[in-house]
């Protein structure tokens, strides 16, 4: 009978693992610093370049447009804003260095562009910083608005600047670069496919569903504008480190 105890214990046991590894390992990831570097990045990056936000602003540009023009500019639009991220995040330590700013301080100041952009999503509409209606009316009268306003400021406005900033002044390791690059290079792709399929998002989720979903990215965004203001703080010794 012990013999027969200890055989089933020496099969089972294998067993047990591989059914407890996988969770196991699922949560090592998720707690593991890239993962949540990379998930800061993505969300911090896409929440505030919101190619949802800039769906009715995307429509009244290119109202009349035939399509193959209309997705040509959603492509433009997309290009231009991951060039321009692309290049700030690939200059942001020369920029740092050029001007001798820290990085606390660009916290601090990035954290408050952050915040004011968040509450103006928060009530479901975009912010001045982002898009004015003088830059949406003058767009509207431009055979090609693909890259000035809809790339830049629309989608690579200065909160999706200052987020790359901050991000790249926060990665000191190569890793954490490539998860900055490919967060912005998703962003981009994902925002191409929202411009260019905006009539049917737009049918599909509404004006209502649009506006909610605005709202639920700006309430995180306000939480991430938090943090970066409480890290500058941090950083700067004004808050005591934990």
């Amino acid at each position: 009978m012990h013999v027969e105890a200890q055989f089933i214990q020496w099969v089972a046991g294998p067993v047990a693992a591989a059914w407890v590894s996988p969770t196991t390992a699922a949560e090592e990831a998720l707690n593991s610093t890239y993962v949540r570097f990379s998930l800061l990045a993505l969300s911090s990056i896409f929440f505030l370049v919101d190619p949802f936000a800039a769906i009715p602003s995307f429509i009244a540009i290119t109202a009349g447009v035939e399509p193959v023009r209309r997705r040509r500019m959603a492509w433009k639009a997309a290009l231009t804003c991951f060039i321009v991220l692309i290049s700030f995040a690939l200059a942001g330590q020369f920029i740092f260095s050029l001007f001798g700013i820290k990085l606390p301080a660009f916290e601090i100041a990035g954290g408050l562009i952050l915040m004011l952009i968040g509450i103006d999503m928060m009530e479901a509409k975009r912010s001045p910083t982002q898009e004015s209606q003088d830059e949406t009316e003058e767009a509207a009268a431009k055979e090609d608005a693909g890259i000035v306003p809809l790339g830049i400021p629309m989608l690579a406005g200065p909160g999706a600047i200052s987020s790359v900033m901050v991000l790249v002044g926060q990665a000191p390791n190569h890793w954490q670069m490539m998860a900055i690059l490919g967060s912005i290079t998703v962003t981009a792709v994902v925002s191409f496919f929202v411009l260019s399929g905006a009539d049917r998002i737009r049918v599909l989720l509404g004006e209502t569903g649009i506006r909610i979903l605005v709202r639920i990215m700006g309430l995180l965004l306000v939480a991430l504008a938090m943090q970066f203001f409480v890290n500058g703080l941090t950083d700067l010794g004004v808050i005591p480190r934990r």
